[in-house]
């Protein structure tokens, strides 16, 4: 059997534990990808020309389990790795893109809340930001004079308001300007409730115009109808302090399927619309989107992305794609499910890695895995209705098991008859030569 690299122990226990949950981790996907090599590639040129000044959007469209979160993840830890800030959040009835409860507000409140960094991958990452881009600026500013006390602050004050000012010319980016320049007086005062204020209004935190008047001297604060515009002020701020650009990912567009008045969705497909023509007509920067969904909260006539004539105008398909040959530049990165031949890499790298974690020498042979493999793809509807998850969840509690009861074989754990239906009355001699390319 192939190795994997060596695992750190609470990555390895991470990966395990969502994996056999249902969840997709967050961390060291890295280890486990299998497949998906040309969407990955085609995305990772939408990074690179995000990198360059660039925009894109793109919705990652599949069936429940066939991969969505764990590809949405994957470009997540490399966006980050690469020097991007990177904002994420999964959609739900309290959040969306619009709505008459503040709905908009509240995706926005979540992208920011998860703000990470390649240092501050786990979200949080606003302050780490602004004083990383104050330190850098005093860094320029010594490098280039040699001067101290008042003197130092006042170039460094110029400088800021210098960067700051550059983003007044962008919708809303008078208001973000005040509030880069008072985060850096509080820095240099000291002052941790000022800066504590200006974090607060930065996240979208503050319920009225009047208190943020109060406390920080801005008639403005992020609402449903500026939370987009605030994104797109972000990502040039970003750059501005040393990011690459920014990377928006949003999850569970099923959530704006399901909402039930025709005008509420058609308001959230709108915002779309506005996100996707700024970012074909040029007017947004350094700024990229990934958004992940079924097909039937995408293409649906009635209730999906596609019910909105403006958006299914500019995504569907020309008349050249079929299911074997895709425009992996298209808008719509549809994906397929996993081949046989990449579920037993995937499996074999899961085993491995269970081995590692658990201190013990995998007992599974390569007859196993096809065994099993064989048994989960002949179960009934597993042709139309078995996804990558199901897979992986029933393949770590086999192998949990086993682990558990040493004494127990694949063969007992899964049951004679299974390994039975699975050869389908083939000899072992069939079995080994149907299944040969799953040598590795």
């Amino acid at each position: 059997m192939s190795q994997i690299s060596q695992v750190p122990n609470r990555i390895a226990n991470i990966l395990i534990n969502a994996l056999k949950g249902g969840v997709v981790p967050r961390v060291g996907l890295e280890y486990i990808t299998v497949g998906r090599a040309q969407e990955i590639e085609a995305i990772l040129r939408d990074i690179e020309i995000i990198e360059e000044g660039g925009a894109s959007f793109r919705f990652i469209v599949g069936k429940y389990g066939s991969g969505k979160s764990f590809l949405l993840q994957t470009i997540r830890n490399y966006a980050t790795a690469k020097g991007f800030a990177v904002v994420d959040a999964d959609l739900s009835p309290e959040r969306r893109f619009a709505g008459s409860k503040g709905q908009g507000l509240a995706t926005y409140k979540e992208l920011i809340r998860n703000l990470s960094t390649k240092s501050k991958p786990d979200g949080g990452a606003l302050p780490l930001i602004l004083e990383k881009w104050i330190s850098g600026i005093q860094t320029a500013v010594k490098a280039q004079c040699d001067v101290s006390g008042d003197e130092f602050d006042a170039l460094v004050e110029r400088q800021i308001f210098a960067v700051a000012g550059s983003l007044e010319g962008m919708v809303n980016g008078f208001e973000f300007a005040k509030a880069v320049a008072a985060y850096w007086k509080a820095y240099r005062q000291d002052d941790a409730a000022m800066k504590s204020n200006v974090l607060k209004w930065f996240r979208g935190e503050y319920p009225s115009r009047r208190e943020a008047r109060e406390d920080l001297g801005i008639h403005f604060i992020v609402s449903d109808e500026t939370w987009y515009d605030f994104l797109k002020i972000f990502a040039a701020f970003l750059v501005g302090a040393g990011y690459k650009g920014l990377l928006v990912v949003i999850d569970e567009l099923v959530n704006i399927f399901k909402i039930p008045h025709s005008v509420t969705r058609a308001n959230n497909y709108e915002k779309i619309l506005t996100m996707y023509n700024d970012v074909l007509q040029g007017k947004a920067s350094h700024i990229g989107f990934l958004m992940g969904g079924t097909t039937q909260c995408v293409e649906d006539r009635y209730k999906g992305v596609f019910s909105y004539e403006a958006l299914r105008s500019r995504l569907a398909e020309g008349h050249f794609s079929t299911d074997g040959v895709k425009d992996l530049s298209a808008p719509i990165v549809r994906l397929q499910m996993l081949s046989q031949e990449e579920m037993y890499i995937l499996v074999e790298k899961l085993l491995n890695l269970h081995a590692q974690l658990y201190n013990y020498a995998p007992s599974l042979s390569h007859d196993d895995l096809v065994y099993f493999l064989t048994v989960e793809y002949n179960r009934v509807g597993a042709e139309t209705h078995i996804t990558p998850r199901e897979i992986i969840r029933d393949f770590i509690e086999l192998i949990n098991i086993l682990h558990q009861n040493p004494q127990k074989s694949a063969a007992e754990i899964l049951g004679g008859n299974s390994f039975e239906m699975a050869k389908g009355g083939l000899s072992d001699e069939d079995i080994h030569s149907e299944f040969q390319e799953f040598e590795v």
